[in-house]
């Protein structure tokens, strides 16, 4: 299995030298034809000027093909025994002036090329595509190319032999950075990977709360982000279970141990068993089924197996619900107990009993810990849409109590927590109430949320929307 560093670097490295070749190729094909097209003009403009020099000195083509030939190849007999030009000259690629066709002005052949001979008419398609020579304002003749390029001189070669070795240099070391840079580009890229996998398997043994160092800003960066968040989380909610497993070991074994203690002391003989002290283990057993039951609810919301039974539900009926279930306790406690709602308020989509057990374990909270003398006011309110917020009915619950310290109030709706750990014997408060409202209250839709100041009393408000 090759890694994701070699395929990486195999596929640069690739391109790189695909684009080098084609680079190069496009490149010589390029230089070449552009110095075939220089030599075929500079040769055409020559043999022009030839030409045209010859007709002016003698006022005609006549003679001029043999004068033309004796100039470009005197090493050649151009005469036969009778004394005539040739009509047949051998074709000579290296000799710019036989891939030109010369005509006069009436479109007969001066200067012949194969496989036009001297004296023969052209076709008039043909001396359309030529260039015309005037002598002065004269039509005296027409150039014709024969359509093969002249051969390179030797100096023109050796100095296009010289680019082509050059633009292979210059590849070979495009290609040499290409390669460089990949390996760079490479390490760069999968160096974060590797670290982030090494994490990975870390956090895979157990050990959360691994962080992977952040090197970029790109989508790597993010995703090593990512994981930290996620690794720290983890470690939160590892730390949650351990202390959520010693809480409920420690919530069932204080009550266990005070029905215990007297079940062995009835047993013994030491204590008879009086009404008073069954009711004492009574309540204990009470106590246990809440914290079980609390238990068996929280659990059922995270596996999303509560059911709801949403019906239409008017806010204000669900306050008056709960002031006529703790008016009494709230008498006991010295603490008076207050409802306020707007008017007019539309009915929500709601489970009236799990609303009641939500808006319950808030009162109740909030008469624990308001002193005598104190109050509480539930309130309920309409809250207009905006800001791409829905409409909603907002549950308010303030009462003047003790406060939460603002170090607590973060996770004031974890399991088994605490503000006051010497309230942590306190009958019928299992710290999982809060954590219970706040599944309850998400399950519908809507958020809770918690204000506080030592000494200045508790605000929880429910947003539900319409």
């Amino acid at each position: 299995m090759r890694s994701l560093a070699f395929k990486f670097l195999l596929a640069l490295i690739t391109v790189s030298l695909t684009v080098a070749l084609l680079g190069a190729a496009m490149i010589h094909y390029t230089t070449q034809r552009e110095f075939a097209d220089l030599a075929l003009n500079n040769a055409q403009r020559t043999f022009i000027n030839r030409a045209l020099t010859y007709y002016q000195l003698n006022g005609s083509w006549q003679g001029f093909n043999r004068a033309l030939f004796q100039q470009l190849a005197p090493q050649q007999q151009l005469q036969n025994p009778q004394g005539q030009p040739p009509q047949n000259l051998p074709q000579n690629p290296q000799n710019p002036a036989y891939i030109f066709i010369l005509a006069d002005a009436d479109g007969r052949v001066v200067v012949q090329v194969r496989p036009y001979r001297i004296g023969e008419m052209l076709p008039d398609e043909l001396l359309a595509e030529g260039i015309p020579i005037f002598l002065e304002t004269q039509l005296v003749g027409t150039v014709i190319t024969s359509g093969e390029a002249p051969t390179l001189a030797p100096r023109e070669q050796q100095y296009l032999e010289s680019a082509n070795l050059s633009l292979f240099y210059a590849s070979l070391g495009a290609l040499a950075v290409a390669v460089f840079m990949s390996l760079l580009l490479t390490g760069s890229l999968t160096r974060p990977l590797r670290e982030l996998t090494k994490a990975m398997r870390v956090t895979a043994r157990g050990e959360f709360g691994h962080q992977a160092e952040v090197r970029s800003k790109d989508e790597i960066g993010q995703l090593a982000n990512d994981f930290n968040k996620m690794s720290a989380e983890l470690a939160h909610l590892n730390e949650q279970r351990k202390q959520m497993t010693a809480d409920i070991a420690h919530d069932l074994r204080s009550p266990l141990t005070v029905i215990s203690g007297y079940v062995e002391s009835m047993h013994d003989g030491v204590l008879k068993p009086t009404p008073e002290r069954l009711k004492a283990i009574l309540d204990e057993v009470r106590h246990l089924e809440r914290l079980v039951e609390d238990l068996r609810t929280l659990s059922l919301a995270d596996a999303g197996e509560i059911s709801l039974n949403l019906a239409p539900v008017a806010p204000i009926g669900l306050l008056e619900q709960i002031r006529a279930a703790y008016q009494h306790a709230a008498e006991r406690a010295g603490v008076t107990l207050s409802t306020q709602a707007d008017v007019d308020l539309p009915r929500i989509q709601a489970d009236p009993d799990r609303m009641m057990q939500v808006l319950g374990n808030l009162v109740s909270n909030a008469i624990r810990h308001t002193p005598r003398g104190g109050s509480i006011q539930c309130s309920v309110a309409s809250n207009e849409s905006g800001a791409g917020r829905p409409p909603s009915v907002v549950f308010a619950i303030r009462d003047t109590g003790s406060g939460i310290p603002a170090a607590d109030l973060p996770r004031i709706f974890d399991r088994f927590y605490r503000v006051d750990d010497s309230r942590h014997d306190e009958r019928g408060e299992s710290g999982l109430g809060l954590a219970i409202a706040k599944s309850i209250v998400e399950m519908h839709g809507g958020t809770i949320s918690v204000e506080s100041q030592p000494g200045s009393g508790t605000t929880f408000r429910i947003n539900l929307p319409l």
